[in-house]
């Protein structure tokens, strides 16, 4: 919380802070919009922002002529990771698990077998939310490389697995 950006009497003042180097106004101030840039987003950016107009020597304004904006700053997933659970033999049951520490809105996780041949799984096998793919009484056919896609609306990152029964 607090001021970014103050202009007043033709002077333009930067609040000291951690946006101070990456924010200022869009375009000259005389054409009445007062818009803002933020240059190199981080997601600590994120947050409520608020625009205020106030005249000078008019008290009725002061505090009235104000817009608020909720600024949500995307972070596209980071690469995951792909893990076995389990004993890889034939007739056993086992757990891929796919997890990637970051991404904002939360991503969602895509298992497929590409090699040697393309399958794609779905719930309940697959468990989209946690990163999951159960695959149970295993045979030598089952065996591959697994992918593991997790994406959301900021990006997409992969980790693949080599399952030999």
């Amino acid at each position: 919380p607090g001021q970014i950006l103050t202009y007043l009497d033709g002077e333009v003042k930067v609040e000291e802070s951690e946006l101070k180097p990456r924010v200022g106004f869009l375009y000259p101030i005389l054409t009445r919009n007062i818009s803002v840039f933020i240059n190199a987003t981080r997601e600590r950016d994120s947050g409520q922002y608020m625009c205020t107009v106030n005249v000078v020597d008019d008290v009725t304004s002061t505090g009235k002529n104000i817009g608020v904006i909720n600024l949500t700053v995307l972070v596209p997933p980071a690469t995951p990771t792909c893990q076995l659970h389990g004993n890889p033999t034939v007739g056993a049951n086992v757990t891929l698990s796919c997890s990637s520490r970051k991404g904002k809105p939360s991503p969602v996780y895509q298992w497929q077998r590409t090699a040697p041949t393309l399958q794609v799984f779905f719930p309940p096998a697959q468990d989209q939310v946690r990163g999951t793919l159960k695959l149970t009484n295993l045979s030598l056919e089952m065996s591959g490389l697994y992918v593991c896609v997790v994406e959301n609306r900021a990006g997409s990152a992969e980790c693949s697995i080599i399952l030999e029964v």
